[in-house]
């Protein structure tokens, strides 16, 4: 018996295949989903939260600290050394550095793509081979991340300080401040998990500073090197191991250091000589009057009487015991201070929160502010604690509006839906495929290793949009089905089918134009790499719901082949004794009452449910009616104006041929920008003095500031730093004492027009200090380049100065840039020491020696640390303040410590006052001027056009031999477009790919690629509209604009093929199918546009990268949409010149094929059954598969 013999006609074609197994396997799938939602909802609680992704700028900083150091010293020394030593490193793209005062920073700038843990140990490796001066201190490497900053800023201030006071109480105050901070803040918030370090920054330092009377110590024959060296002596505790007394054993300590600052002042520093003799005296004085004249032959002259007149009375053993304090004032003060900080006029101390590199930000943050409230009781009643910036509250506000802007989209799709379908049950088997396959992304995104920040649910938040159109798609075909008379489970199946492919291909076409991403270079690939992933995830999530929940659920009020015969009542139970029909009673009453609460409980809710249907259910049929009207006669009159526009597809195809061509013409209006900025509740302003501005200046210009607007509307605090700051990262930004940094924190968030108003208040103000060159920014996430970095290079160091100064006058007299800031037109004071070797060789001195006591009576020297308050702090040895507070006092610096006759600077050394380079900036390891500036009312774009053509027409140009280069984030942008263009054109190969590998066609593809160019019109009308620039964010919209608009074309296209296969002629076919499909794409067009809406007009944190691709994704596939409908029917009707006999014919042999597949499956079951099928046997492997849909398949 074969089983074709028993084929019921009338069977369900529920077959093999995915279709086929979830109609029947309904627990199963059931199950599948459950367990798929139960595992994204742990992974969710486990996801870490952060603002960006992880990011891996290409980027490493070796600094290197040369301290007291001048830029040339400091290029010479340092720079030049480490760019040799580093420019052999592989994928290394360009070698930058900057040398400033006491500290050098080497920029090595990689390719995209390079592996940077493998380019830092290689760094690492050439570092160590280094040669540098024994007083620069270890290079460090750095790496620039927005992760790295601080995520958490905490101001420790006194209640009762007044702005600006300085007294010696004040002074006591900011003592005891950065005591607390160091003492206990600091040991108390390190320890919190995620918790990396605490920098604390402000206040004064403690310091035992040991001051040298330079005349006492020359007068006594010592040098400061023995004082150095007697500190170091005495000042130390060593093991002298163990030692055993019988059966005792103890440990052996030498106990010397310094219990306190009196004892230092005792310390023994030698003995003084006994010698002193008059002949001995007269010599001394010969000798210093000879070198007084710089005569060669009276210092060989005194010399000689000199070595002639000093006899054996220098023996130290013969003297009186020297004392530190005999020579010096030893006093416990306070190191030089480096940063001021100021928050709203008062001074303060900073403690800034570094997190672990791969801890979440959220919960750090939270612990932070556990530990906080914990410490709140703590600290000292007369102390305040500020949280002047706190990373997490960003990334809370940014995830909350994401989120917000999901809900709101997800809810205006299922409003969509319904109103189009006006079927609840339909409606809420559609809208179910949104949290599926959203939850479902939160397990393979932590798979992934993914975080969830502002780019993931951005993705999450467009996949709202996009995740229920391929169950829209399903489940109109299973309605037509069952318009055709099939039964509920029938139709189930056989309507999934009909558009299985279809849906296939469109969806395979979406998440194929996320591939190209991963060529991307800059920051484009890295920062939108984390999005497309979720996207993709998401969308391969909900075609998986689309092929089996929305069948199962379709199909749930019909009984399943696979369902069980409902069983017989359980039999009542007979008590068979007296004692046990009470029980039996009791127990019956208990299910009664049990069923009849369930029941009643039943009831209620059903009752509810009709009264809120019958109050809810004629408003939302109002609402549909009123929907649906437009709707109706769009359709009525879209299929009267098919037919007449594929009876002149020429009009049609040069109508949008011109509205291509026009759109193409407007791109220049446009304009261009690298990323928009993200505009949070603060900004800064960076206050450049003239180089040598002293930091009290500095503080009070930035003391000043903050006084005057402290009161400015929108202004919550204002936060200042003078000086370095407390900054870890690899930023080589400005520092040094002439650099004041003011954040300005708002009260309301991404409020731009206020912060214009108080960016200009600001600006104005500034201009008010002579010298004063001003910046404004916002907190650096993506790149911590200017906007235009203009880069000036040369052979000549005389003309690059002036190219220089020219360029930078070219800007300032242009509105459209601001802060404008040039690197050599200021220079650096400088006393310069030119030595003059005769007369240091004639008294027996190198240049070596004269400036190594130069250095350390200047600068000072750090001997030992001594133990204060369970910390150690430095001890310094130099002059005292009087001996080198001028350049006269300079040069009177006695200069051969030990000597019996004192020498002075000025003797063998000519001291200049004079001017030297504030920075030196090397590219490429030549010496290079850049000129840099902040962009006002111009897009980025349009002003590196714009200052290429200042240049050209500018007289003379730059000057001869002067090289012009533009950077920062100009060369970034250029970069970033280019590698963007090519995503695109490869986005579309690969969906033309996915599309001829569905079809098996090479023609039909092609006709769909017209959508994309009609798409374009749609996305730079938008964009026009919105007065938005292209950037990185709108080049990642058009990608996935491509493939967003080929979904509905091959939706028409896949149905037109099926009714010409079904015998239907060409214009027929394409009328039909643009009828029958006509709802679905408008149904899955207002879900995306629905869904992308609050993406396009939200307002909150982190809005300005979702905005302008949502902007351009709208745009797109609503223009394309309309289009579509049109010119695609028109272009098959043209290019598809196949007779109609030839898609019957291609259906005829796709069904015999089908139908001896079928035999030889029949012909297995007769063999494996040959007396007939089992009674209980189900119909799985039976049944005849139904009929495959070849609808775009080639003959």
């Amino acid at each position: 018996m074969s089983a074709a013999d028993d084929f019921n006609p009338h069977a369900p074609a529920s077959g093999g295949g995915l279709v086929g197994f979830s109609t029947r396997r309904r627990v199963t799938v059931a199950m599948f989903w459950l367990t798929m939602i139960l595992f994204g909802g742990i992974s969710l609680s486990s996801l870490k939260v952060n603002l960006l992704p992880d990011l891996s700028y290409p980027t490493l900083t070796v600094r290197t600290e040369y301290t007291g150091a001048a830029p040339s010293e400091v290029e010479t020394l340092i720079s030049e050394p480490v760019e040799e030593a580093l420019g052999v490193v592989k994928n290394l793209r360009k070698l930058k550095s900057v040398s400033r005062t006491g500290q050098s920073d080497v920029v090595l700038e990689f390719a995209w793509g390079t592996d940077m843990d493998q380019a830092s140990l290689e760094v690492r490796d050439k570092i160590e081979t280094l040669q540098l001066p024994l007083e620069a201190k270890t290079p460090v490497l750095l790496r620039f991340n927005p992760s790295t900053e601080p995520i958490m800023r905490l101001v420790l201030s006194s209640k009762d300080a007044p702005a600006g006071a300085e007294d010696a109480r004040a002074l006591r105050q900011l003592a005891a401040l950065r005591r607390y901070a160091d003492e206990d803040l600091k040991k108390r918030l390190e320890p919190v998990d995620g918790v990396a370090a605490v920098k604390v920054g402000g206040g004064l330092e403690d310091e035992i500073q040991v001051r040298i009377d330079q005349q006492k110590l020359a007068q006594l024959g010592l040098s400061m090197d023995t004082v150095v060296q007697r500190l170091q002596q005495e000042n130390v505790n060593i093991s002298g191991g163990r030692l055993e007394e019988g059966s005792q054993r103890y440990n052996v300590r030498t106990i010397n250091q310094f219990a306190n600052v009196d004892e230092m002042r005792e310390m023994l520093v030698t003995t003084r000589t006994a010698g002193n003799d008059a002949a001995s005296s007269a010599a001394q004085q010969m000798m210093a009057i000879a070198a007084t004249t710089g005569s060669a032959e009276a210092i060989a002259a005194a010399s000689s009487v000199r070595s002639a007149s000093s006899g054996s009375g220098n023996t130290p053993a013969g003297g009186m015991a020297v004392r530190l304090r005999d020579v010096a004032d030893v006093v416990q003060a306070h190191k030089e201070r480096e940063a001021i900080i100021r928050l709203d006029g008062r001074e303060a101390v900073e403690l800034a929160i570094y997190k672990e590199g791969d801890a979440n930000t959220v919960s750090t943050a939270d612990a932070i502010a556990k530990r906080l409230k914990e410490l709140h009781d703590e600290i000292p009643a007369d102390f305040e604690m500020t949280v002047v910036d706190d990373q997490s509250q960003f990334i809370r506000h940014a995830i909350r509006d994401v989120k917000i802007d999901a809900v709101i989209g997800g809810l205006l799709a299922v409003l969509i839906i319904f109103l189009f379908l006006r079927d609840g049950w339909s409606t809420f088997v559609i809208a179910l495929s949104l949290p599926v396959s959203i939850v479902a992304t939160f397990f393979f995104m932590d798979r992934f290793g993914l975080s969830l920040n502002v780019m993931s649910l951005g993705g999450l938040a467009l996949a709202t949009g996009l995740v229920v159109d391929d169950s829209i798609v399903v489940l109109e075909s299973i309605a037509k089905a069952r318009e055709r008379g099939l039964g509920v489970f029938d139709a189930a199946v056989q309507g999934t089918r009909e558009v299985g492919m279809a849906v296939v291909a469109s969806t395979l076409t979406t998440m194929a134009v996320f591939l190209p991403l991963v060529f991307v270079e800059g920051i484009a690939g890295e920062l939108f790499r984390d999005q497309a992933l979720t996207v993709a995830t998401a969308i391969g999530i909900s075609l998986l719901v689309s092929m089996t929940l929305i069948p199962m659920l379709s199909g749930w009020r019909d009984r399943s082949p696979m369902a069980f015969a409902e069983e017989a009542p359980h039999p009542q139970w007979q008590p068979e004794a007296r004692w046990q029909k009470p029980l039996a009673t009791a127990g019956r009453g208990l299910g009664a009452a049990g069923r009849g609460g369930g029941f009643g409980l039943a009831w209620l809710v059903v009752r509810g449910w009709r009264l809120a249907a019958r109050i809810v259910g004629p408003i939302m049929r109002g609402l549909s009616d009123m929907a649906m009207a437009p709707y109706h006669r769009l359709e009525a009159a879209y299929l009267r104006v098919l037919p007449a526009a594929m009876a002149r597809p020429v009009l049609v195809l040069a109508l949008a041929g011109a509205a291509f061509g026009g759109s193409l013409l407007l791109v220049p209006m446009l304009g261009s920008d690298l990323i928009p900025q993200l505009a949070q509740d603060r900004f800064d302003m960076t206050v450049k003095l003239p180089p040598g501005t002293p930091l009290r200046d500095t503080d009070r210009i930035v003391r000043e500031l903050q006084q005057a607007h402290a009161k400015d509307d929108g202004v919550r605090t204002l936060y200042g730093v003078s000086g370095s700051g407390t900054r870890l990262d690899a930023n080589p930004t400005e520092s040094g004492e002439n650099i004041g940094k003011l954040t300005v924190v708002m009260s309301a968030s991404g409020d731009r027009r206020r912060e214009a108003a108080l960016v200009e208040a600001l600006r104005e103000s500034g201009s008010g200090y002579a010298g004063a060159q001003v910046d404004f920014s916002r907190p650096q996430l993506f790149s911590f380049s200017m906007p235009l970095e203009i880069e000036l290079r040369g052979d000549d160091l005389q003309e690059i100065e002036r190219a220089g100064r020219k360029m930078a006058g070219l800007l300032r007299a242009n509105p459209h840039y601001a802060d404008v800031k040039s690197t050599v037109e200021q220079g650096f004071p400088e006393i310069q020491i030119h030595f003059d070797q005769d007369r240091a060789g004639a008294l027996g001195l190198t240049t070596r020696q004269i400036a190594d006591v130069v250095v350390k009576k200047v600068r000072g020297d750090v001997a030992t640390r001594y133990s204060f308050r369970s910390r150690k702090i430095d001890v310094l040895v130099r002059s005292r303040a009087s001996d080198r507070a001028t350049v006269d006092d300079i040069r009177r610096l006695i200069v051969n410590p030990g000597s019996a006759s004192p020498v002075t600077l000025d003797s063998v050394a000519d001291v200049v006052a004079t001017t030297g380079p504030s920075e030196i900036h090397r590219a490429d390891q030549v010496r290079v001027a850049i000129v840099s500036a902040n962009l006002r009312d111009i897009d980025l774009g349009t002003a590196v056009r714009e200052v290429n053509e200042m240049v050209a027409k500018a007289p003379g140009g730059l000057g001869a031999g002067i090289g012009l280069h533009i950077g920062g984030q100009g060369e970034e942008l250029t970069q970033s477009l280019r590698s963007l263009l090519f995503a695109f054109a490869l986005a579309i190969f690969l969906v033309y790919l996915v599309m001829a590998s569905q079809f098996e066609s090479l023609l039909h593809p092609f006709v769909i690629l017209f959508t994309i160019p009609l798409a374009l019109v749609g996305a730079i009308l938008a964009l026009l509209i919105t007065r938005s620039t292209v950037s990185v964010v709108v080049f990642i919209g058009l990608i996935l604009l491509v493939g967003l608009v080929v979904k509905n074309a091959i939706i028409l296209i896949d149905k037109v093929n099926q009714a010409r296969e079904a015998g239907m002629p060409k214009r027929e076919a394409l009328v039909e199918g643009a009828r029958s499909r006509l709802r679905p794409i408008m149904m899955t067009t207002l879900c995306t546009l629905f869904g992308f809406l609050p993406l396009a007009l939200a307002f909150g944190e982190g809005a300005e990268v979702r905005s302008p691709m949502a902007i351009t994704v709208i745009g797109g596939l609503l223009v394309s949409t309309l289009l579509t409908l049109v010119v695609i029917p028109v272009v098959y009707d043209l290019l598809d010149r196949r007779p109609d006999a030839d898609y019957v014919a291609r259906a005829r042999r796709a069904r015999a094929r089908h139908a001896a597949d079928f035999d030889d499956l029949a012909d297995d079951a007769d063999d494996a059954y040959p007396h007939g099928v089992p009674a209980d046997a189900d119909a799985d492997g039976f049944e005849p598969p139904a009929a495959p849909q070849t609808g775009g398949h080639a003959p």
